[in-house]
């Protein structure tokens, strides 16, 4: 039974407990209706960001892609500069992206007792995992974020082991973003002058999938905490569907004086926001850029926000792409095992752009 909110301001209440062993959540935390952050959750000042207003992160329109090659070049502008950019009329239908926040609303708010058969101790697979920040062994301050975790195997896999709240609506979203994938994908190889993407390359930029299923409830004190800390993505892309609530936000200009900063990502009805990971940069290296992002607490609004990650296979060796080193450019990155970049990025709490100096030469 969950402890009443005059236990839950008492040194008896074990917060580790009732989060992550009894898969509470933050959302429990946030539905008990605690007036004040528990001090686990307090992150250091470094931590919190300055905000540039008016400005934000490319929107391009797709409507015309298959006519207008200027949309592709912007496409790979906007990879090259700001590392993220926001498509609309992508070709991903609106029911299928209302289907899945629909679907995510709907698997948390299942009991704690259901989650919790989907936690790190009791799931019955790596693939499906329900959980609670982001490394909470690993971090000095927790973030206010719940979720699950679902990496692709096949149909038949998804269909016995990921849940039955969400099963349908996720698949289908993973499958309309993989066409769209393709298509950007082959613009911005086309960009290196690579003509084609053949099983190899295939397997280096879209090899492997995962999709995230986030929960962000209301915060008492948000502008103590963060939902998600600063990070680039591990990924080659990274397709994100928000919802209307807002609170991501994305770093520019680093390095910059007083221009360096984070500029907000509004929502846009039926946008998806993509943005390039720490894979392909490496692969096009350097050329396209991973960029460190977070996400801020609400005070008044529980959030959700679905992202697909599109990777290498596990088992792919990644480095500078054979064709740029052809062409005279020096390697800025080593040939690393996907695996173990990985494992690097996850062994540790989000700590900014700090996991892409582990494959610098």
């Amino acid at each position: 039974m969950a402890p009443t909110l005059a236990e839950s301001a008492t040194d008896s209440f074990d917060l580790t407990d009732f989060v992550i062993n009894q898969g509470n959540g933050v959302k429990g935390l946030s539905d008990l209706g605690i007036k004040s952050l528990p001090i686990q959750y307090i992150q250091p000042q470094e931590a919190l960001i300055n905000i540039i207003p008016n400005e934000s992160i490319p929107v391009i329109d797709m409507s015309n892609w298959e006519n207008d090659p200027k949309i592709a070049e912007s496409v790979c502008e906007a990879a090259e500069r700001f590392g993220f950019f926001q498509l609309v009329n992508h070709g991903v239908p609106l029911e299928v992206l209302e289907g899945v926040e629909d679907a995510t609303h709907g698997f948390f708010g299942l009991p704690a007792a259901v989650k919790r058969t989907y936690s790190k101790e009791l799931s019955p697979s790596n693939s499906v995992r329900f959980g609670t920040s982001f490394s909470p062994d690993s971090e000095k301050a927790l973030e206010w974020k719940d979720y699950l975790s679902l990496f692709y195997v096949s149909d038949d896999e998804a269909n016995a082991l990921w849940p039955p709240q969400c099963k349908d609506e996720c698949l289908e979203y993973m499958k309309k973003a993989e066409i769209l994938c393709k298509k950007l994908l082959t613009a911005l190889m086309e960009r290196l002058n690579i003509k084609e993407i053949d099983e190899k390359k295939e397997s280096l930029l879209m090899g492997s999938r995962r999709i995230n299923l986030n929960y962000y409830p209301r915060c008492p004190n948000p502008q103590l905490t963060v939902g998600v800390g600063r990070h680039s993505d591990v990924s080659s892309l990274t397709f994100l569907l928000q919802d209307e609530i807002g609170g991501l936000y994305v770093r520019v200009n680093e390095g910059k004086g007083d221009e360096d900063g984070w500029v907000h990502v509004p929502p846009i009805k039926g946008s998806l926001v993509i943005n390039v990971g720490d894979a392909l940069q490496i692969l096009s290296n350097g050329r396209y850029r991973s960029v460190e992002h977070c996400v801020i607490a609400s005070g008044s609004k529980n959030r959700i926000s679905i992202p697909v990650f599109v990777n290498p296979k596990p088992t792919d060796v990644i480095g500078p792409l054979p064709e740029l080193l052809a062409a005279g450019e020096k390697p800025k990155y080593k040939n690393i095992l996907y695996s173990d970049y990985v494992k690097h990025f996850f062994r540790k709490a989000h700590d900014g752009k700090k996991t892409v100096e582990f494959a610098e030469v």
